[in-house]
């Protein structure tokens, strides 16, 4: 997709990348009233001011949105060019973007958090308005000399959101459609403090559906397709996609009160192509089409010019500059129009204007683009999408640096750089693996290595960009070899394994402690972590070294290798029930659990950024991804809530992650909505960290009440009750006091707090205790205390307990359903699941459980001897 731009602006669907872009100034959402301003110099001063307070309080966010490549092509791109700057508007996903081509920056509007689908602007170019179909939608007055939000309407079309808005010729009243089923019409004078419209009308869906069709005019129609109305008022126009103008026309001239019904009288051939585009500028009448040719014509439809020399592929919308030059300085040759008179129009950028030159502002994607990658050790970030292109940035100068069409390969999946920074991998839906150029996007001139026929869905280098491994769609890992061959290095088939029966969700090398050579790993949607023989490994397969099972439950969505801020080396991975687990490297061991991000979605990659070179070393940040958030997370981990901080990013979901090599920038690709936002991160977390309180404070306001609770005064009388358990309660000596108790009694103070966690949970809950200060005393820890129990219990427990979905779903899965449809469990069976499935159960086990369950045995009373009367007849 491509913007053009001489004085007017075309905007037609190329499918490329983006040619330039420039520095940005970035708004936030916050909803600011103001009065309308006139337009004189003081009154525009005052706004800037005002920007610049605005811009200020930006700042204190940790993450800003510095650029935003690639654009919405269903919507239009407005042109608000002045006398001293080319200035276009267009839509990014959920944020509205000024690009000034003269200065190569953009002025960013954040305020929505769904995807835009409105975009309209007064006459005179001074307010721009936004809207979108989101939940709890809203409609947005921007100022267009500050980007400054002046007016919000919430929720004003709570059907479904606006589906079509325009403003009145003198920019008092918006009008807006909204997007339900009955369509409801309101009119707003926004320039005032009402919520409420002046006046509103729910819309018959018999409209729209007009008595129009091809025995009409005895001839093809067509699609209908945009439509205006004549300058004066009176009459409307409709383009078609066979080429075709439909004049409607009022069936009465009488005034009346009732709505004008207006009737197509006439249909005008035009031409045989499909007419994309209609607008009215001035006195002229101007179409566009499916080749790309721009047409204007007077009030009778007769051929004024054409421009067709462009090459333009279709045309999607035409936007004219507000400012129409005289013709005394125009200086047109006389044979520059159809009848050798002067055509005037808001057109052209040439000073002598003896031609028309068209000046490409920008090209962006128009295929899903989920596929991004920053350079090692330059500023350059590239990006992939589906329509097989490749384009690098330079993302501190903000231009293009280079481009690359794969053929007939599409649908990039994946692309990463090794860590050298002189090959990128370039993975397609098709199975192919591409390595190319890392300057010039040129390979050797192989087609591309096939090795498997599963779309590639990861891709990495090892550190000493010696090894290349892929996972695909069929749940494999391929492993590639560099090598040389001659004078030539080439990159060998080393072997490949079907190590995973769910999809591989990531892939992951790095570097044995002991022998400094390469290991990979990969973690499947299965919950084994896999670890690869890289060493004996051939053309006859990859081996497998070892296989971890580490979950039971939770499903791991991502891993990381974990900064060296202990002195054990860890791996760091995330799942979905919002929990982050750190492993030994070399044992597996699951070391450490604390509750991750939790931002309505779990987290679904991770980055660690490089650490400052002015900053604590033992301080270190990663930046992460949900479902529709970016975010920054303080290390070392611990569980603390505000030691994370997330923001909207894509609203309809965001594909994947990248950091510059810096660790300035975030690099964020939206997938579906064609675009990549670039964040620039404020690694000032600790400011942020230390308004939730200190010490123990962050994480007694994670238990039910806080620390005045009646879950924290049960946690203490359990703890002290565990301590003269542990002192004889019958005995009469001095008590000792003492502020720990016995790693062993932790079972079963998290079950008397209502906690069940399986044998598996509660081992790690003991190694986690038991190994925290292995590494630095090389003596284990057999006791805890009570904060540190607490933290135990806030990061362990589920996050968000047991829903009786689940139980249900359970009951679906286990049982049967009986004649009434409900689903029951046989006792046989369920027995036999407990004894032979999962974690085993023994027959003591079972007698306490249910004895307890049914309420024979007393609190705190013993099971034994009870066995043989409890257990189910068989």
């Amino acid at each position: 997709m491509s913007t053009t731009n001489g004085t007017s602006t075309a905007f037609d669907s190329t499918d490329a990348e983006t040619e330039d872009a420039g520095e940005q100034i970035n708004t936030e959402d916050n909803q600011i009233e103001k009065e309308v301003h006139d337009e004189d110099e003081e009154g525009r001063s005052e706004l800037y001011i005002f920007s610049d307070l605005y811009l200020n309080l930006c700042i204190l966010y940790l993450q800003v949105l510095d650029w935003a490549y690639g654009m919405n092509q269903t919507l239009p791109v407005l042109s608000l060019q002045d006398e001293d700057r080319l200035v276009i508007l267009y839509i990014c996903a959920h944020v509205a973007v000024m690009y000034d081509h003269t200065s190569n920056a953009q002025h960013i509007l954040q305020g929505h958090c769904s995807p835009i689908t409105c975009l309209c602007t007064s006459e005179d170019r001074r307010w721009l308005v936004t809207a979108d179909m989101g939940q709890e939608s809203l409609v947005i007055i921007w100022d267009a000399y500050t980007g400054i939000p002046v007016r919000t309407l919430f929720d004003c079309h709570p059907e479904g959101g606006v589906s079509a808005m325009a403003l009145s010729k003198d920019s008092k009243y918006l009008v807006t459609v909204g997007a339900g089923a009955v369509q409801r019409v309101c009119i707003w004078n926004w320039t005032d403090e009402s919520e409420s419209p002046e006046c509103q009308v729910d819309l018959s869906p018999k409209y729209g559906c007009q008595v129009c069709c091809r025995t009409t005019f005895n001839m093809v129609l067509g699609s209908l397709s945009q439509s205006i109305f004549h300058y004066d008022g009176v009459l409307a126009f409709t383009a078609t996609s066979a080429g075709n103008i439909v004049l409607w026309d009022k069936q009465t001239q009488s005034v009346s009160r009732h709505p004008v019904v207006r009737k197509a009288v006439k249909l005008v051939p035009l031409q045989k192509e499909a007419i994309t585009v209609l607008t009215l500028i001035d006195s002229f009448i101007v179409t566009g089409d499916v080749n790309g040719h721009i047409k204007f014509y007077d009030g009778n439809l007769k051929l004024i010019n054409v421009y067709n020399e462009f090459s333009l592929d279709p045309i999607r919308s035409i936007s004219f500059s507000k400012e129409k030059p005289s013709i005394s300085d125009l200086g047109y040759p006389k044979d520059c129009t159809l009848d050798a008179k002067p055509f005037v129009i808001r057109w052209g950028t040439q000073k002598d204007f003896r031609f028309i030159i068209i000046n490409t502002l920008l090209k962006e994607h128009v295929e899903p683009l989920e596929a991004i990658a920053c350079h090692p050790k330059q500023p350059l970030v590239a990006m992939g999408s589906h329509s097989g292109t490749i384009k690098v940035w330079d993302y501190e100068h903000k231009k293009a640096v280079c481009s690359r069409v794969f053929q007939p390969h599409k649908q990039i999946q994946c692309i990463t750089y090794d860590p050298q920074g002189f090959y990128l991998a370039v993975g397609f839906a098709s199975g192919t693996l591409q390595i190319v150029d890392a300057c010039t996007l040129q390979s050797d001139g192989k087609e591309g290595l096939h090795y498997s026929q599963d779309s590639i869905t990861h891709l990495t280098f090892s550190q000493d960009s010696r090894y290349l491994a892929a996972a695909d769609t069929g749940k494999a890992v391929t492993l590639l070899r560099r090598c040389k061959d001659g004078t030539q290095e080439v990159w060998k088939y080393q072997g490949r394994h079907h190590s995973h029966y769910k999809p591989i969700q990531d892939l992951l090398f790095g570097v044995d402690l002991d022998s400094s050579q390469p290991r990979l790993l990969s973690l499947g949607m299965d919950r084994w972590l896999v670890e690869y023989d890289l060493q004996n490994s051939g053309e006859d397969g990859l081996l497998i070294l070892s296989s971890e099972r580490i979950e039971q439950s939770a499903v791991p969505t991502c891993m990381v290798w974990y900064p060296p801020l202990t002195p054990e080396h860890f791996l760091l991975t995330a799942s979905n029930l919002y929990k982050m687990k750190l492993f030994n490297a070399t044992s597996k061991m699951c070391r450490k659990t604390v509750f991750g991000p939790s931002y309505g979605s779990p987290v679904k990659k991770m980055a660690i950024l490089p650490a400052s070179k002015d900053g604590d070393p033992n301080s270190r940040y990663m930046v992460y991804i949900t479902h529709d958030k970016v975010g920054i997370q303080i290390l070392p981990l611990d569980g603390n809530p505000h030691k994370s901080f997330a923001m909207i990013c894509h609203s309809t979901g965001v594909s994947t992650l990248a950091c510059s090599y810096d660790g300035r920038y975030a690099f964020t690709a939206g997938g579906q909505d064609c675009t990549v936002f670039s964040w620039e991160l404020n690694l000032s977390l600790e400011a942020s960290a230390a308004l939730g309180g200190k010490d123990m404070l962050p994480f007694y306001n994670l238990l039910e009440g806080g620390r005045d609770g009646q879950l924290f005064r049960e946690m203490e009388e359990y703890f002290y009750y565990c301590q003269l358990q542990n002192q004889d309660l019958d005995t009469m000596d001095t008590r000792l006091v003492s502020t720990r108790i016995p790693l062993a009694d932790v079972p079963f103070l998290m079950r008397a707090l209502g906690f069940y966690p399986t044998e598996q949970e509660l081992e790690d809950m003991q190694n986690e205790v038991k190994f925290s200060r292995y590494a630095e005393t090389r003596n284990y820890v057999t006791d805890i205390d009570l904060e540190e129990f607490i933290k135990l219990y806030v990061n362990h427990r589920p996050a968000s307990g047991i829903a009786r979905q689940e139980l249900c779903n359970a009951f679906q899965v286990l049982g049967k359903p009986d004649e009434r449809g409900r689903y029951t469990i046989d006792r046989d069976e369920l027995l036999e699941l407990l004894q032979a499935r999962g974690e085993h159960m023994t027959d003591d086990d079972l007698a306490e459980c249910f004895t307890t369950l049914v309420g024979i045995s007393g609190e705190g009373s013993s099971c034994t001897g009870m066995q043989n009367s409890c257990e189910p007849p068989y």
